[in-house]
């Protein structure tokens, strides 16, 4: 595969305004065009990583024992899944590296289709490329038409809660989804990294639901990937501390490829991974940090004259003026606040911006009075 063939750096394209929001008003500019944790790393985590500092052997590719198993106790215990075998749980560095090597460490290729959402995270296009197969969006099985083998996807992409949109698939809505995955014979790889970031009202569990939830699966796991991050739950982005996790002979297969490539997690983050995985605690009070800077700069952001759609749960607010995207990153820039056009996730997401919430209390204060002057 040619490097020329993967899509520039979105990012790279707002600099510009980058530029221009940090001089537009006194204070400095307001990024919100990321969703790079800011508070600090909690210190049940710190401290498993300072203990864990001897590790002059080779760690395990597979994870450690220890790790697999908190994985599937979390598993269990916060996302309504009590029957993830351990064997089937898999650390990775980060889950971007995941996302954007699945393809190819499926074996996946010239011919295949890989599907994902119309509004998405790039790099589930880019993993695709990688591997040489054709990315394709995927907005409802029914957009696929009539299938054959050259048109059904071998990899499906979902992802909920959505980044950028926040949208959340329902339990029903998950269940069709596999239910056509396995009639066709299609892997389905669910990204759930904001799953415990929930901000709906009415909801009744303690995350939003996994693909791996018995009443999505019916008690099997055959064909299904669950991709998890502890990046955004327990600031961990600079651990890259990550996991995949479901069917067990899909996983041994992902390890086959990762033991001979030394796609390995640091030991010393393995035994970190573990500890924030066993402390709920620290999850519940970053969450509640993110639930009050969303609740001021929901209130600030309509207040501006921007409309918010979904935004059920994860670390951005999707929104829209009805206007194309850059004239809202322009007209934000002039207040000192940058945020991420919705071009960046595709096409469809021309009209919306993505407006993160993770700054400190000081600049989520900064942004709000700037939107309310």
């Amino acid at each position: 595969m040619s490097i020329r063939s993967l899509p520039d750096f979105p990012w790279d394209s707002l600099a510009p305004y980058k530029e221009r929001a940090s001089s537009a008003v006194p204070g400095g500019i307001v990024d919100l065009s990321v969703g790079t944790p800011v508070d600090p790393t909690p210190g049940v985590v710190q401290e498993a990583l300072r203990a864990a500092a001897d590790a002059p052997g080779y760690p395990q590719t597979y994870g450690t024992p220890a790790l697999r198993e908190a994985v599937a106790t979390w598993f269990a215990r916060r996302r309504g899944v009590p029957d993830l075998d351990p064997d089937g749980v898999l650390p990775t560095v980060g889950s971007k590296e995941l996302v954007a090597w699945l393809p190819t460490l499926l074996g996946l290729g010239a011919g295949d289709v890989v599907g994902f959402p119309g509004i998405a995270y790039p790099t589930y296009d880019v993993g695709a490329r990688l591997a040489g197969a054709t990315p394709q969006v995927v907005d409802g099985l029914n957009a696929l038409g009539p299938l054959t083998a050259a048109t059904t996807p071998k990899l499906l992409w979902l992802n909920t809660p959505s980044n950028p949109t926040g949208r959340v698939l329902g339990i029903d809505h998950l269940a069709k989804v596999v239910a056509w995955a396995r009639q066709h014979g299609v892997v389905v790889a669910s990204d759930e990294c904001y799953a415990e970031l929930d901000w709906r009202s009415d909801s009744t569990e303690p995350t939003t639901p996994s693909i791996l939830d018995p009443r999505v699966c019916g008690g099997s796991h055959e064909g299904l990937l669950a991709v998890y991050s502890l990046s955004k739950q327990s600031n961990l982005a600079g651990y890259r501390a990550a996991f995949v996790a479901g069917d067990v002979t899909l996983v041994r297969q992902l390890l086959e490829v990762r033991k001979h490539a030394g796609m390995i997690v640091p030991w010393p983050v393995q035994a970190a991974l573990t500890a924030a995985l066993g402390d709920d605690t620290h999850v519940a009070e970053q969450k509640a940090r993110y639930g009050a800077r969303r609740a001021a700069l929901r209130e600030a952001v309509e207040a501006f004259g921007l409309r918010v759609d979904h935004s059920d749960a994860g670390l951005y607010l999707w929104a829209t003026r009805g206007e194309d995207a850059w004239q809202t990153v322009d007209a934000l820039a002039s207040r000192g606040i940058l945020v991420a056009p919705g071009t960046f996730y595709g096409h469809a997401g021309r009209e919306h911006v993505r407006i993160a919430l993770t700054a400190t209390d000081e600049r989520i204060d900064a942004a709000v009075g700037r939107l309310l002057a």
